[in-house]
């Protein structure tokens, strides 16, 4: 007799731990779903999915520890479902490949090598290769994979406006809202002086939700011009609160920042929030990686942000192909529920503004509303939830009214003249 299903909420975390097989008549390629590629801007190499409760999720699949999952994605006529041994069948959707992906940018550029959505919203690498990877003596945090796409599946050298032909493409075509900016460390501090021009360019020209991953930048008050040409979003990955465990894994971030520096951008930033309004909303992430360090550290890590009023960003520990950190076991999904439910409580117990965004569906990390499901208590936090769901609903409102204002009179905003090929 099969036990009953898990919430959603539960599934995307356990596929997270124990991957997915695939069915052969199953392969994304042949049915319109996102192809199965590793791109320089995040730790993905999976399947891109739409759970139940419209839980985007990216399950991993290449990995040796997805080859011997208890999951397997099926097809029954048009329809795809996860079965589990244990379980009934969970009927889910592919995340559909948009058709801007085959396109090109007016100089050639195929759209997908410079952009990819990430759940619902635009993921962009704009800068080269993080530079721990290109030193004689690699510092790479060990286990990124960011050095190991050069020439493959992302275009090295992307314009201004490459980008900006992408941004109108995802933007007219799959409906985006939010469209983050990621880049690795640059001697010199030149991250930011590469995402300015393009953060200009993007709030000039589109209505677009804006945020900025990168290196705690060592002169601070650059937040703050960050803030005023318009980024609605700054996130730090330190990705391990232990000291001792980040410099280990870490070893180019402890040489060129430590810990303390990325902290300390937290708490500047969260201070910066003072001058937040609905209109141009600014929030602050730390990111940390669950399974790298005992739960009770990422437990730690995300009391001390929510605390402080930054809203925390975990992922779970994947051991890509290829990266030093290959054959580290994945976390245990009975270790990950109490982080994540914790996640959850902590935001909600310190008023943190989550899930307000409109359309914003991220496949690489449970959000912390979506760890809701994962509480003992399903009605625990009821009345603050109801007040966060209808906050969230007037944000959009707002967020969709001005969308269309600006619609309606957008004088002076280029023709969007893109040399449209399709690429087999």
């Amino acid at each position: 007799m099969l036990a009953m299903t898990p919430t959603p909420a539960f599934l995307k975390l356990d596929l997270y731990c124990k991957g997915i097989r695939i069915d052969p008549e199953c392969f994304p390629e042949d049915h319109r779903g996102r192809p199965i590629t590793r791109t320089r801007a995040g730790l993905g190499s999976g399947l891109e999915l739409i759970l139940p409760e419209n839980l985007w999720t990216n399950v991993p699949v290449v990995e040796d520890f997805a080859k011997v999952s208890p999951y397997e994605l099926v097809r029954e006529g048009d329809q795809f479902y996860v079965t589990h041994p244990l379980h009934s069948k969970v009927e889910v959707h592919l995340s559909p490949k948009p058709d801007w992906y085959g396109a090109r940018t007016s100089s050639g550029k195929r759209m997908d090598r410079v952009g990819t959505l990430q759940g619902t919203y635009l993921g962009i690498y704009p800068a080269a290769v993080c530079e721990y990877w290109t030193e004689d003596s690699k510092v790479n945090c060990k286990f990124c994979s960011v050095g190991l796409n050069l020439g493959d599946k992302d275009a090295g050298e992307k314009t201004v406006e490459d980008i900006l032909d992408v941004v109108h493409a995802a933007r007219k075509e799959s409906g985006i809202t939010y469209v983050d900016f990621n880049t690795g460390h640059y001697e010199g501090d030149t991250y930011l002086d590469t995402l300015e021009p393009i953060i200009r360019r993007v709030k000039a020209e589109t209505d677009l939700l804006i945020g900025v991953q990168t290196p705690p930048h060592h002169d601070l008050s650059r937040y703050d011009r960050l803030q005023e040409m318009g980024v609605n979003r700054v996130s730090f990955c330190f990705e391990i609160f232990d000291p001792k465990i980040f410099q280990d894994i870490c070893p180019g971030k402890h040489r060129e920042y430590g810990l303390e520096r990325y902290l300390s951008a937290v708490e500047y930033c969260v201070r910066l929030g003072k001058n937040m309004t609905w209109k141009n909303p600014w929030v602050v992430n730390g990111e940390i990686i669950a399974g790298l360090e005992p739960p009770e550290s990422s437990i730690a890590a995300i009391d001390w942000l929510t605390e402080r009023g930054a809203i925390p960003t975990v992922c779970v520990f994947r051991p890509l192909k290829g990266t030093d950190m290959e054959h580290y076991p994945v976390p245990r999904t009975e270790e990950m529920v109490p982080v994540f439910a914790h996640l959850y409580e902590a935001c909600m117990k310190n008023g943190l503004p989550i899930g307000l965004a409109p359309n914003i569906h991220v496949s690489l990390v449970m959000l912390p509303e979506e760890c809701r499901g994962l509480l003992e208590d399903a009605n625990a936090f009821s009345r603050a939830e109801t007040k966060r769901r209808f906050t969230a609903k007037a944000f959009a409102a707002q967020y969709y009214a001005r969308r269309k204002l600006r619609s309606l009179t957008r004088n002076g905003f280029r023709s969007n003249n893109l040399h449209v090929e399709s690429v087999s």
